[in-house]
């Protein structure tokens, strides 16, 4: 009878060498990021230079003093260098808004907080570029808008926080708060780099201002009061100078009295019919003295 062969038992692997992998990899992806850095700093330097996206990637290969073999094991092309610029300006963009709405006292605050800084961070500036917003990023909008969508998402993240914080505190009314976050989003944005609304013969900007109320109406719902012009006064509020002008009014108009509903009945009837009889015949007599006079007077008629 032959033995059965035991199962092999896996030798765990010794703990030097998981340390010496996890300190060669920890390495090998700090030299990466930061040959990444280094392109990315030399990208954004010919930006600023040129007031353009308009460069080659032989010029940031250049200007980083890398390989161009570094440049293609890390980006595909130009136009991924672009988006990485693009969604690391975001990324920093919604870090501070978050943290300086943070001084907000409740979620709705915060959310005004927000919307006016997006809403500056989006102006134009006079004299001052900024080609990766204004260019390519409109190019991206119509080319590759999943990319541009993938791009907002931290900024989309903590707009949707703050409206369902909103909504939670009772100050807002939404069933789907990230939708909401993307269109108040979307309103600032672009109405911040829309040109000024013609009023008259002179051009009006919308201001900040006017961009919150109009999102406060949305995110408090139809029907909603807002502000005490429309509030209806109290029962123990004195009343105000029309008020009092409409009552002095209404008592200086007499009222009309609606005649009362009489019944009269068949015995009623008869007593009326018995006094008015003599009169009826006071006047008769007294028609018949008239006509005779008028004769004595006037024989001739």
């Amino acid at each position: 009878m032959s033995a059965v062969p035991a199962e092999p038992v896996e030798t765990p692997e010794p703990a030097w060498r998981q340390r010496a992998v996890e300190r060669s990899t920890r390495a090998a992806k700090l030299r990466a990021e930061q040959r990444v850095q280094r392109f990315l700093d030399a990208a954004q330097e010919l930006i600023a230079d040129k007031g353009t996206t308009d460069f080659t990637v032989q010029e940031v290969v250049e200007r980083s003093r890398q390989s161009l073999r570094s440049f293609y094991q890390h980006f595909d092309g130009k136009h991924e260098l672009l988006l990485a610029l693009f969604e690391d300006a975001l990324s920093t963009s919604a870090a501070q808004i978050r943290e300086k709405a943070a001084a907000g006292q409740d979620p709705l605050e915060r959310l005004k907080i927000a919307v006016d800084l997006l809403y500056d961070s989006s102006t134009p500036r006079e004299g001052q570029q900024s080609p990766l917003f204004t260019d390519f990023a409109i190019q991206l909008l119509v080319t590759h808008p999943d990319q541009v969508a993938s791009a907002h998402l931290p900024l989309l993240a903590y707009f949707t926080e703050l409206v369902e914080e909103a909504v939670e505190a009772g100050q807002a009314v939404t069933a789907k708060p990230r939708r909401t976050a993307s269109l108040i989003m979307q309103t600032a944005m672009f109405t911040a780099q829309a040109p000024a609304a013609p009023v008259g013969a002179h051009p009006s900007p919308i201001t900040a201002e006017e961009v919150w109320t109009f999102c406060l109406g949305g995110l408090r719902g139809p029907g909603t009061t807002q502000g005490p012009a429309t509030t209806a006064p109290s029962a123990d509020a004195p009343a105000t100078k029309a008020t009092t002008t409409t009552r002095k009014a209404s008592a200086a108009t007499p009222r009309t009295t609606p005649a009362k509903k009489t019944t009269t009945t068949p015995q009623k009837r008869a007593a009326a019919a018995k006094k008015a009889a003599p009169a009826k015949k006071t006047a008769t007599k007294a028609s018949t003295s008239k006509a005779a006079a008028s004769k004595a007077t006037h024989p001739q008629a």
